[in-house]
């Protein structure tokens, strides 16, 4: 099994619901990485494409992330760059089928950590957007493939317990593999202006402790714009609070989770197209969101 997981660090971000700001979170974290130099690919598993989609990215006769999962392309043909700086492994509705045939295979859960096996090269960093559900084989991929698991969590109505739903489908599928990454927690769709979102922002740091991150993405028009062109908040409005917020919740992922060593120069013929001495980011803040 330890021959399987990818020599990358693999962040999955999961929950049990849709609209909890995950795409969002996995879109513009690789972005704020890309924009620090780092070398990051963006794996779309959702079979609505929707990080694809926010990118500006659409597939015609190109391979997707379903051909890989599937044998029938190989994950460097498959890899398209975007913009900021990402690479992206796209999405389509064909990821669908491989849904449909997984039972038929075998170790289908183990599928997407062989594609990225070796890839430590080129990239420093792997996002995996997950489908909006985690009992289902997709996120079973992700979760098997990652070195953590990145559970979003809206600051809405019953949105603490759509988590601990999601907990447990993690340690089901966890003990069905063998394997359950560690979990940390991102608090999205943050208004701090209502009373109801910062006591649930302070109930939620009760619950998960040291496992939750202390920045906490804000609501943002410039978050709901950047989709609509195709571009990661980083390179619609570097300079916005939005911005900062991933800027912030960047430094944390840095400091805790990046690899213990790092890994070797790429060669020429696999150099990472992610320009690793980009000579200005934008602005760094520190700042949280706080009650």
């Amino acid at each position: 099994m330890s021959d399987t997981r990818p020599n990358v660090s693999v962040l999955s971000l999961v929950n049990q619901k849709g609209g909890c700001g995950k795409t969002t979170t996995a879109v513009n974290l690789a972005g704020a990485l890309a924009a620090r130099g780092e070398t990051v690919l963006l794996v779309d598993l959702d079979p609505q494409a929707h990080a694809t989609m926010a990118l500006g990215c659409a597939l015609e006769d190109e391979p997707s992330v379903a051909e890989v999962l599937l044998d029938e392309a190989t994950i460097l043909e498959t890899i398209q760059p975007a913009p900021g700086g990402i690479d992206l492994l796209p999405a389509d509705p064909r990821l669908g089928e491989f849904e449909e045939v997984s039972e038929r295979l075998l170790n289908p859960e183990q599928r997407l950590a062989r594609a990225l096996a070796g890839l430590g090269e080129r990239y420093r960093w792997v996002i995996v957007d997950c489908p909006p559900r985690a009992d289902g084989v997709l996120c079973a991929n992700a979760l098997f493939a990652s070195t953590t698991a990145l559970l979003i969590v809206e600051t809405g109505a019953f949105a603490l317990q759509g988590a601990l739903q999601a907990l447990r489908v993690f340690d089901q599928t966890a003990e069905r593999q063998g394997y359950r990454p560690p979990v940390k927690v991102v608090g999205t769709l943050f208004d701090r202006r209502t009373k109801f979102a910062r006591e649930l922002l302070v109930a939620m740091h009760g619950r998960f402790g040291d496992d939750m991150f202390d920045t906490v993405i804000r609501t943002s028009v410039r978050l709901r714009e950047a989709p609509a062109v195709g571009l990661p908040i980083h390179e619609l409005a570097p300079t916005s609070r939005a911005a900062a917020d991933f800027d912030s919740l960047v430094e944390e992922v840095l400091a805790q989770l990046a690899p213990k060593t790092k890994t070797a120069p790429p060669q020429a013929a696999t150099e990472s197209p992610v320009d690793a001495e980009r000579a200005e980011g934008p602005a760094r803040s520190t700042r949280r969101a706080r009650t």
